[in-house]
């Protein structure tokens, strides 16, 4: 597969200048190995999901790291989390040497525990996601942003069947003890059809038969897995009035459209997930651009109990807001604006008083001609694919 330029190469190689090691997690499949050997081609490569490979490191640990060839790029490391302690011991012994050890891995938490244990100040942390619309032309809805899905789009509903059979049975299994992997498979269908609603866990217990900490374990493990965006409510702590469940997205829309069933255009055109769906792509589009700019990952949407909602809102400097609302239409109308309009005029709520604000509708390119640029005052109009190219 031809290397596609990543926005995040900037950030890493920022990072391997100044670190001995590199932590790089993020789903499976999203590109983790093919970047570090592409952006470091002589870097020793092994891969610790090899039978052999485990068993020379776990028969002889010292004896395994002292035929390294540096620097080195130790793939899957989550499969080895004792590793972490040996590692650790040799950085300790000349920190002056940068960008030495590459340890990747799929499984956040895992890799995150090890991590705090024994590489605290020791290792950059960073989280590679799939590609973005900035990296390819070719990342929409129905491929979403897998390097091999955009590679080859017609094979898109094999690779993902295959790829959910493999995370399944993979790294499902490896994170916790899923005694049911149908019912998981039943149950990850499930979080597709509530694609950009608010979490309500009971709700999802109850058809599936299993029970709310069930559901919350196992939502835990989608989340450490990366196969989730959980977005919280703005502030959740501030005031009765405020809406404080979080929204869930499945990370990848190629992915939640293969969940819904929906393989092709036409299918997507006509679905009733189609909003929802397109408002699951612009969050992904900002996540990623936030996490391959080295910006802390920021992300959050607004509700009340009077019914005022706007999908998500952005922290900024000094204060700033900036209000974002998804319209999968190709068409917008001052209409839209209204939400962001009543939140930027509540001057007495707490929550806003006092801020900077300015919003932002996101739509659908229109098949011919030019979208409205602004549709009310401080609220400005984007196509999505003009919103990821100057976001």
């Amino acid at each position: 597969m031809a290397y596609i330029q990543r926005q995040f190469e900037k950030e890493l190689l920022r990072a391997a200048k100044a670190f001995p090691s590199i932590v790089l997690t993020g789903p499976r499949r999203a590109g983790k190995t093919h970047l570090l050997r592409h952006l470091f081609p002589s870097a020793q490569y092994l891969l610790l999901e090899d039978p052999d490979t485990l068993s020379k490191f776990r028969q002889d640990p010292h004896g395994f790291l002292d035929g390294l060839r540096f620097p080195v790029i130790l793939d899957e490391v989550q499969n080895v989390p004792e590793i972490f302690n040996y590692v650790r011991s040799r950085i300790d012994a000349d920190m002056r040497k940068k960008g030495r050890w590459f340890l990747t891995g799929s499984q956040e938490a895992q890799l995150m525990k090890g991590v705090t244990e024994s590489m605290a100040g020791r290792s950059a942390i960073m989280q590679l996601l799939p590609m973005s619309r900035q990296e390819s032309p070719k990342v929409n809805i129905l491929t979403g942003g897998f390097p091999e899905v955009i590679a080859r789009p017609k094979d898109a509903r094999l690779w993902f069947s295959s790829y959910l059979q493999s995370y399944v049975e993979r790294d499902v299994r490896s994170v916790t003890s899923v005694k049911d992997l149908s019912t998981f498979r039943r149950f990850m269908s499930m979080v597709a059809t509530r694609h950009g609603q608010l979490l309500n866990k009971t709700a999802m217990a109850g058809p599936l038969g299993v029970s709310v900490p069930t559901i919350s374990q196992w939502l835990d493990i989608l989340e450490r897995t990366m196969q989730v965006i959980v977005v919280p409510p703005f502030f959740e702590n501030m005031g009765k009035r405020l809406q404080k469940s979080p929204k869930i997205y499945v990370a990848d829309p190629g992915l939640a459209c293969h969940l819904l069933g929906i393989d092709t255009q036409d299918e997507l055109s006509r679905s009733p997930f189609l909003g929802a769906l397109f408002e699951g792509l612009v969050a992904s589009e900002i996540l990623k651009h936030q996490l391959n700019t080295g910006r802390r990952r920021e992300l959050y949407h607004f509700r009340d109990d009077q019914g005022l909602e706007v999908d998500f809102l952005i922290p900024g400097t000094s204060g700033s807001i900036t209000m974002i609302e998804c319209k999968a239409s190709r068409t917008v109308t001052p209409s839209a604006a209204a939400p962001m309009q009543r939140l930027m005029t509540a001057g007495s709520t707490k929550l806003m008083k006092g801020r900077t604000m300015k919003g932002m509708i996101v739509h659908q390119p229109p098949r011919a001609g030019q979208s409205t640029k602004a549709v009310a005052p401080g609220i400005t109009v984007h196509s999505w694919t003009n919103f990821t190219d100057h976001f």
